[in-house]
């Protein structure tokens, strides 16, 4: 059945607002917009519309005065896109958050070292403190020790850097580079201070337009709106985003609010991508987050919708879940949802629930709950986990499968045995290098000759005692550690100092913490890891799927699987009480998991192009019907008790 609600002509409803927003970017009067873009309302659509019409009305003036059109996106696939559907424009630079940023401080080696002894300085003041305060030795003063030791290391070799280095895809792990947190912590620093770093931010990209911009960093957003404000005679600044759809913790929560009075804020009303009965889920689900509620296409059809109530207790989930496909092939009269043609795209709403389904949730888990390693536990960027993941893991499996040319690659490119600094070192003894590279290796594999395989720790002190690879900075005071320090047993006292260590503790929760216990696990879970990251898994998740679209989607939610972290399901769907904690955190505005919730099933839900069927495990089914029927989500029919 066709939607009737809406003429054809007001499928074309939002072409004013890219009008409204190609007025914005003129070189001779700039003005600067936040764009509303739910879910599929072709935002990508009209950032390249916008790129391409800038171009075409300014080529000649931007080749003339040497200027570029910034794009900055969130993932490399995203920029890989935009660049292809612009032609590779060589007058727009797209690139991410990091690589953008990057290149507007690099080679500022003295601001860079003068902000790095400040920011050491102060951590190592505020560590020596806490370390003040304690009472005895355990576990958590030992590595506040190593911190301390390791900070003051690093600032005495600032000293004699000259240049600092930084790669936004790849390792940093080197003296002289520049980690991804610091490099935007230095951006926005300079940014908000330095009116050299603005006026080279404004001369370069006299229009600058941001994706996803809920989701980047909101200290750089804040400088970069504060550079607009300082600048809006020659600088615009664009903005498409939606709070809605905002992931990560570290972007603007207060997205397309508080903006300078001069700026336009237009809004995209209708979805092109989900059915009728998708957008109307969508808009219930968003309702108290904002007064954007999005509109169908007439030319959509209505859509299904199904929800399956299942006990959480279920013991085969996957036998439960190919039951609700067969349900959905039923009341769809589509095929495609069962059998081995089917093309259902199952989204789990959390990283730890796909963890826990693949066999990575040991390793996965502690450095997850870190909030500083979070973010670059689930885009595959931390150091500490390259050195495994790139380095390790790849020469054991080449080794084993009798790949000897691979074992070679990956050592020539990783190791500093085989640099060119510790060739030239070696002078007329480089033949003793290559031997310590084969006795590392072969070392380095013996770790898994019998039948269980070693711990993350166990190969890195491995490493640090041959010298195969370099451990990167977050784990050396790990391997340094003596074996009396790492038997070390906790006392009470660590447990109440948790909560107050240094700033790299989130929630009561270090850093240390984190990798002690990541390096306690078992090495086997890697290789599973680095399969669910690269998108080879089979599932889904609210980050990997963000801007794409399939005919089915299947999202599941369970929270027993998700392991409580940061969200909580049966919470929002009524069938646990809601805390005292989440009570006043809701009272006082801020950020809750139920607000989390709602943001990755407004995500999830919102991929569907014909029919949704979602999976919810609950300990009280029931109760989440009841609220559910309440909230006016779902009607009586489209609720199946699969209990």
């Amino acid at each position: 059945m066709k939607n009737e609600s809406t003429s054809l002509e007001d499928d074309n409803f939002d072409n004013k607002v890219d009008e409204e927003i190609l007025g914005c970017l003129s070189l001779e009067s700039p003005a600067s917009f936040f764009m509303f873009a739910g879910a599929g309302s072709g935002k990508t659509r009209s950032l390249v519309s916008a790129i391409e019409s800038v171009v075409a009305t300014y080529r000649n003036q931007l080749l003339l005065r040497g200027q570029l059109v910034g794009v900055i996106t969130y993932t490399n696939a995203a920029c890989d896109e935009i660049k292809r559907r612009i032609d590779f424009d060589p007058l727009v630079q797209v690139s991410t958050i990091h690589s953008f940023v990057w290149k507007l401080i690099e080679g500022f080696n003295t601001d860079i070292k003068e902000w790095l002894k400040h920011k050491l300085n102060e951590d190592i003041a505020d560590l020596e403190l806490l370390q003040s305060k304690s009472r005895g030795a355990n576990k958590t003063t030992i590595n506040r020790a190593k911190k301390i030791d390791s900070k003051k290391e690093r600032l005495k070799s600032l000293g004699v850097i000259r240049k600092f280095i930084y790669n936004p895809d790849g390792d940093n792990v080197e003296r002289d580079s520049l980690n991804h947190t610091e490099v935007i912590g230095l951006a926005a620093d300079f940014l908000s201070t330095k009116s050299a770093m603005q006026q080279i931010l404004v001369n370069r990209f006299p229009i600058l337009l941001i994706d996803e911009s809920q989701d980047t960093n909101a200290l750089l957003m804040d400088a970069v709106i504060k550079v607009q404000a300082k600048w809006r005679s020659i600088f615009s600044v664009g903005l498409f985003g939606d709070a809605m759809q905002r992931i990560y913790n570290d972007g603007k929560s207060d997205l397309g609010q508080n903006l300078p009075s001069d700026w336009k804020t237009p809004a995209k009303a209708m979805n092109h991508r989900c059915p009728p009965r998708v957008v109307k889920l969508i808009n219930k689900v968003r309702s108290g987050n904002g007064e954007h509620e999005q509109r169908p296409r007439s030319d959509k059809n209505e859509g299904i919708v199904r929800l399956f109530l299942v006990q959480s207790s279920a013991a085969d989930k996957a036998a439960i879940e190919n039951k609700v496909a067969t349900h959905m092939e039923s009341f769809t009269k589509d095929t495609m949802w069962v059998g081995a043609g089917a093309e259902v795209k199952k989204l789990i709403l959390e990283h730890h629930m796909a963890s826990t389904r693949l066999g990575f949730a040991e390793m996965f888990e502690p450095l997850y709950k870190s909030g500083r390693l979070k973010t670059g536990l689930l885009d595959g960027s931390l150091p500490g986990i390259h050195l495994f993941s790139r380095q390790v893991m790849p020469v054991v499996e080449a080794r084993a499968s009798g790949d000897e040319f691979a074992v070679a690659r990956i050592v020539r490119q990783y190791s500093p045995l085989l640099k060119k600094q510790a060739l030239l070192a070696a002078g007329d003894q480089q033949v003793r290098n290559l031997e310590s590279v084969r006795s590392a290796v072969a070392e380095l594999c013996q770790l898994w000759s019998s039948e269980k395989s070693p711990t993350f720790g166990e190969i890195a002190n491995l490493i640090a005692k041959n010298g195969l690879f370099t451990i990167p900075h977050s784990l050396q005071f790990f391997t340094a550690r003596t074996v009396a320090e790492q038997e070390t047993v906790d006392t009470e006292e660590e447990v109440e100092e948790t909560a107050t260590d240094d700033s790299e503790e989130s929630e009561g929760y270090s850093t240390t913490d984190a990798w002690d216990a990541f390096l306690a696990t078992n090495s086997s879970q890697m290789t599973k890891y680095v399969s669910y990251i690269e998108g080879n898994s089979g599932f889904g998740t609210h980050q990997g799927v963000k801007g794409l679209e399939y005919p089915r989607v299947m999202v599941i939610k369970d929270d027993t699987e998700a392991g409580g972290f940061l969200f909580g399901y049966d919470k929002q769907f009524g069938a646990k009480a809601r805390t005292k904690g989440y009570i006043e955190n809701e009272r006082e505005g801020k950020d809750t998991g139920i607000d989390r919730t709602k943001r990755l099933f407004y995500v999830t839900c919102s991929r569907a192009e014909e029919s949704l069927a979602l999976v919810a495990y609950s300990e009280s089914p029931q109760a989440v019907r009841a609220q559910l029927l309440k909230d006016e989500w779902f009607e009586d029919g489209e609720i199946i008790d699969l209990t």
